[in-house]
């Protein structure tokens, strides 16, 4: 097995990485997302093509995406405050509900078989690629939010799947918030909100989930690569603000499509892996 660390493996990881780090900015900032949907399967091969096996690999791959997602999600909601559209009463519903959802999927993460991960993920993704593939016609729950209680059972799915995926919120909380008829300007400023609430705590749960686990590269800290951090944060943010220039140039339907088609993608890439197992 070969490590992050080793001369041999490190520079052509740089390039790698930097390439990888360049998309990833440039396809958050084109969808509107924290970038876990892109960071996890691309984490995933890379970490796998190491010599990891799949049981350390897929976690890590979720805890280092998640530390990822902490400087842009930050970045995010800041711009999205200073415009007004932040649902500020909804995040502090919110906000220990998806504390504990992300406790709990972080406690998941020492004991779960890699096959959970990548289910979740697919679920979650193919749901999404189906709402939006189709346009959204008929995707709706109901016209307004629902009471506070079923509000925190919601934040507390949204911190549980998102720890597990790997992802910032953004694509489980627009899910939901959308279906509830809520308009999608601020749909997607209070998803870059849930983004912090998720990130932060998400990523110490996997440090201390993978924390004395064997098999880790020698970089890592718990379920969190460092190196693999350190070499996709430059290019990301450096690329994500062509990203967002181009989805203002996109309708919105294309947008919706190509998003949908790549979480497709996504989705197909794990259901191989799971039966390639």
């Amino acid at each position: 097995m070969t490590d992050l660390l080793d001369p041999a493996t490190l520079l052509p990881m740089i390039g790698a990485l930097a390439l990888a780090g360049a998309l990833l900015g440039f396809l958050a900032g084109l969808f509107g997302i924290g970038g876990g949907a892109i960071s996890v399967p691309v984490f995933y091969e890379m970490f796998q093509t190491l010599g990891h096996a799949p049981d350390v690999a897929m976690p890590l791959a979720v805890g280092t995406s998640l530390a990822v997602i902490i400087p842009t999600s930050i970045q995010s909601s800041r711009g999205h405050f200073k415009r007004g559209t932040v649902d500020m009463d909804l995040l502090r519903v919110w906000a220990l509900p998806v504390l504990a959802g992300v406790v709990l999927g972080s406690v998941i993460a020492r004991y779960a078989e890699p096959q959970v991960f990548q289910l979740v993920f697919m679920v979650v993704a193919a749901v999404n690629a189906a709402k939006l593939l189709s346009g959204g016609a008929g995707w709706r729950l109901r016209d307004n939010l629902p009471s506070r209680g079923a509000l925190r059972l919601y934040g507390g799915g949204v911190g549980l799947v998102s720890a597990l995926m790997g992802i910032g919120g953004g694509a489980v909380s627009n899910l939901i918030l959308t279906l509830h008829n809520v308009p999608i300007h601020r749909a997607v400023s209070t998803a870059a909100g849930v983004g912090v609430l998720i990130a932060i705590p998400g990523t110490l749960g996997y440090i201390a989930a993978g924390w004395g686990r064997p098999g880790l590269p020698p970089d890592a800290i718990g379920f969190v690569s460092l190196v693999t951090f350190a070499l996709t944060i430059p290019t990301s943010l450096l690329t994500t603000r062509f990203g967002v220039a181009l989805a203002h140039r996109l309708s919105r339907k294309h947008l919706e499509r190509a998003f949908g088609l790549f979480l497709l993608a996504v989705c197909l890439r794990f259901l191989w892996a799971i039966l390639a197992q």
